[in-house]
């Protein structure tokens, strides 16, 4: 993820393909990007840490970007497993999880906690900085797109039908616009 991003002028070329097929963020110019960027989280002592945030402008509009790099690594714990021994510390995070992306329902233990934070943190940061969009974007950097199953569970619970290389919009959420999309990068950068 790191020689993709500091390889490329502004964004890497697929993420601003990516950009650019969206109807909401196409031209979008990279104005700063931050790496292990943690945002604070009610309920609990750590906070979420993306891979990547970055922050961006088209026309007159900023946006938040939170970036997860993967290649062959899982989004860590499914809900059941974190809820495995659930603190009110775990219990009050997954209802201010839910409140931010507007979930009604409890979602489904199999859904990755992972996708839940870390969809979050451009929300946060997005109303931090005055950004009228916030996108939570998975780069990854595997030939099989491992682990895209689980990100597209994750999309469904916004009526979602997840498709690679593509930005879909969720909806407001606050008076945010929040995207998420998969895109694949290079995997030549594995070799580095």
């Amino acid at each position: 993820l790191a020689h993709s991003w500091e390889d490329a002028d502004g964004f890497p070329a697929e993420i601003q393909a990516a950009l650019n097929a969206s109807e909401y963020l196409a031209g979008l110019e990279l104005l700063l990007a931050i790496p292990e960027h943690q945002v604070p989280l009610p309920g609990g002592s750590r906070p979420t840490q993306s891979d990547l945030w970055a922050l961006g402008r088209a026309g007159n509009e900023i946006v938040s970007v939170a970036v997860e790099g993967k290649v062959a690594e899982p989004f860590g714990p499914t809900l059941a497993e974190w809820q495995a021994e659930a603190s009110s510390g775990k219990v009050a995070r997954l209802q201010y999880l839910r409140d931010q992306l507007s979930l009604s329902e409890p979602p489904p233990g199999t859904i990755r906690y992972q996708l839940l934070h870390r969809t979050v943190a451009p929300l946060i940061e997005a109303r931090r900085f005055g950004a009228t969009h916030a996108v939570m974007l998975v780069h990854s950097f595997s030939k099989t797109n491992e682990w895209f199953e689980d990100y597209a569970a994750f999309a469904l619970l916004f009526g979602i039908a997840a498709v690679p290389n593509t930005i879909a919009r969720v909806g407001e959420r606050g008076g945010i616009n929040l995207h998420i999309g998969w895109v694949s990068g290079n995997p030549d950068y594995l070799a580095r």
